[in-house]
C-alpha cells in the first residue's frame, strides 16, 4: 500500500509547509491548512469546527489540529474566554526553535493573534519550566 504523503521541509513557504516531518496529505489536512493560509489570526477550536461542519467530523478536526502541532505546523493556547485556539507560528521561514511569545485577544471583535515579541523562560532553581502562556487583552488596530 503506498501513503500518499508529503515531506515538509525548512526554509518552504508556509503553504508548502514548514518543518521536516512527514504528513499524510489529505484533503481534510489540506483543507485545515488552508484555513491557516486565509489568515494570520488565531482560529478556536469551536471556529474550526463550525466552518468544517459537513466536511468533517469534530473529532477529525481534533485529531488533524493534534498532529499539525505534534509537527510543529501549528501551535495553540488557552484565550481568556476558555476557548483553544490554533495558530501558524511567527517566525515560519525560521529554522530556529520556535519562539515563546504571547498572544492578542482583542475585548470588542473577540479576534485573537499572536504577538511578535520573544519571551524567555526564567530559570528557578527546583523547577522545571516546560512552558509559559501569557495572554493580553484590549482593543485591537481595527477596533479602537
Amino acid at each position: 500500500m503506498q501513503l500518499n504523503c508529503v515531506i515538509i521541509a525548512t526554509g518552504l513557504h508556509y503553504s508548502e509547509y514548514l518543518f521536516m516531518a512527514i504528513i499524510r496529505k489529505t484533503k481534510t489536512v489540506n483543507a485545515l491548512l488552508q484555513a491557516f493560509e486565509e489568515t494570520n489570526d488565531a482560529i478556536s477550536i469551536v471556529e474550526l469546527v463550525n466552518k468544517f461542519n459537513g466536511i468533517m467530523d469534530k473529532t477529525t478536526v481534533y485529531r488533524i489540529l493534534e498532529r499539525l502541532e505534534d509537527s510543529n505546523l501549528l501551535h495553540s493556547f488557552i484565550g481568556d474566554d476558555g476557548l483553544k485556539r490554533y495558530a501558524k507560528w511567527i517566525n515560519e521561514d525560521s529554522s530556529e526553535e520556535m519562539e515563546i511569545h504571547p498572544h492578542f485577544m482583542c475585548n470588542a471583535c473577540g479576534k485573537s493573534s499572536c504577538l511578535p515579541i520573544k519571551i524567555s523562560l526564567p530559570s528557578l532553581p527546583d523547577y522545571k519550566i516546560e512552558s509559559i502562556e501569557q495572554t493580553l487583552s484590549g482593543k485591537c488596530k481595527d477596533c479602537f
